[in-house]
């Protein structure tokens, strides 16, 4: 019997869809059943053996779409539904305390859900174009200015999906 994951991603500007596509490649590639999706477009998680979700982290908090995944699947994901979480974050230095402070932010966010017992968490760095910022943000000056940037470790988010494929392998009974 195949494991069946749900990759479920929220990512207004590509970024942690991107993420949530390598994910997913090196999970099939330790044979699991993947579904990519939206988190906006998931209705169930009936089926499903694991989920792993994707959200970009924005002014301290996880992109409102994956909070309302988490509420809107609370019974599926409480009742022993194994979920790993990976979140973007820093994108505008690698300097160890700015990944501390949104780890940081991302447990406390990940606290509101008292019910939620991920099985993993990970911060993965950010990618940031300030040609590509939309209201309100593209009014702040600041913002404008930065250089773009990618933070994103590819052979780390790899070593990240391979650790969660080996430990997705025994949720099936045999």
């Amino acid at each position: 019997m195949k494991i069946k994951v749900l990759l479920a991603y929220a990512s207004t500007h590509g970024s942690t869809q991107e993420v949530a596509e390598a994910i997913a490649a090196s999970l099939r590639g330790h044979g699991l059943a993947v579904d990519l999706q939206p988190v906006r477009n998931v209705r169930t998680l009936e089926g499903y053996h694991a989920v792993v979700l994707g959200a970009p982290l924005y002014m301290f908090h996880l992109h409102k779409d994956a909070l309302r995944f988490l509420s809107r699947h609370q019974k599926a994901l409480s009742d022993g539904l194994p979920v790993a979480i990976f979140a973007g974050g820093p994108f505008a230095t690698g300097d160890e305390k700015e990944w501390q402070e949104v780890r940081k932010q991302i447990d406390q966010e990940l606290a509101k859900y008292p019910w939620l017992r991920p099985v993993a968490v990970e911060v993965v760095g950010g990618k940031f174009d300030p040609a590509r910022l939309r209201f309100p943000w593209n009014l702040i000056p600041a913002l404008k200015q930065m250089p773009p940037s990618d933070l994103r470790d590819w052979a780390a988010i790899g070593a990240w999906a391979d650790n969660r494929a080996a430990q997705l392998q025994p949720v099936v009974p045999q």
